[in-house]
């Protein structure tokens, strides 16, 4: 299965290691990413409250160019942020004839042109999950991590697109929980796992930022999670980078790693943790990994959850 793929800044830089795992992983299951050229920044959340004009046009050149560069119209996104922004401005140019008009008049500039609706953007969580299948992930799985206790973290952006079709629960989603139970780990239960982690609050608001992220980090530490697996950039970066700042401003003593779900997919498929970027996170997750690490692999497949646990909308489907 073909795609075309949009890395985002976030990937190039501190997110490096949810690229290499994601790319890692992608061959081992029959997918093949071709990068967009000459992509641009999204304008995260920024550039859109400066000015909106400006930001539809900045995403909607990234859509022009991928519908240009990638015959079947399909483009995923490993990061929250982008797949919201890409996914957002397609859907309001559909919406919106008059903002179709001005961006495509942007767009001209740079000798592009966009037809909304022309490419569908999907977040990589949902590819792998939807496109390729937990069955088809179960048979991929040669070293299961049995005994590790992993607290699922989904942020607030990619359940909650809101103008889209309804992808999981808005509060409580399950998917990220149904492929960790299928790489064989041991989900603890994480009501805060649909919560902000304060995106670019830590720039602005110190106080706000370190409870924010105190919270997720307190949360998983209840339910003694070994790590929290996430699915975006920027939540991987504040439960990570801040994790020290989280405790000398309140006197805790967090060391939780924070992973990438990519990153625990190839370990249970047994690639090393090498190959995964393993070790570049702030936070080592070597004491919590050396469970599994530690362990000869085992012939034994994990079970899958029962069918009833595994919601598993269409791409296409309605909300």
């Amino acid at each position: 299965m073909k795609y075309g793929y949009y890395p985002g800044c976030s990937l190039e830089r501190n997110a490096k290691a949810y690229h290499q795992s994601a790319m890692a992983v992608a061959p081992l299951l029959g997918l093949e990413f071709v990068e967009v050229e000459d992509w641009n920044c999204c304008g995260a959340t920024e550039v859109i409250a400066v000015d909106q004009m400006a930001a539809y046009a900045l995403i909607a050149r990234n859509l022009a160019l991928a519908a240009e560069q990638n015959g079947n119209g399909h483009l995923v996104a490993p990061c929250s942020a982008c797949f919201l922004n890409l996914s957002k401005a397609d859907h309001y140019m559909i919406e919106s004839p008059e903002l179709a008009e001005k961006v495509n008049t942007a767009l001209a500039a740079g000798d592009l042109h966009y037809e909304p609706g022309t490419v569908k953007t999907s977040h990589l969580l949902q590819v792998i999950t939807e496109a390729v299948g937990l069955e088809a992930i179960a048979e991929k799985v040669t070293k299961p991590l049995y005994g590790l206790r992993v607290a699922p973290y989904y942020g607030c952006l990619i359940v909650r697109p809101g103008f889209e079709k309804k992808y999981d629960d808005y509060e409580y989603p399950t998917v990220l929980d149904d492929l960790m139970k299928t790489l064989g780990s041991e989900v603890v239960d994480f009501p805060l796992k649909a919560h902000c982690c304060g995106g670019h609050m830590t720039q602005i608001s110190e106080p706000v930022a370190m409870e924010l992220i105190r919270r997720l980090l307190h949360n998983a530490a209840e339910y003694e999670a070994d790590l929290i697996v996430t699915l975006c950039p920027m939540c991987q970066f504040n439960l990570d980078a801040f994790q020290d700042n989280v405790n000398k401003y309140f006197g805790t003593d967090y060391h939780i790693p924070i992973l990438y779900f990519t990153q625990l997919m190839g370990l249970a498929f047994g690639l090393s943790p090498d190959e995964l970027g393993i070790g570049t996170e702030f936070v080592s997750a070597r004491p919590a990994l050396d469970k599994i690490l530690s362990e000869a692999p085992t012939k034994e497949k994990p079970k899958r959850p029962p069918k009833e646990a595994l919601p598993m909308p269409s791409l296409g489907g309605e909300g």
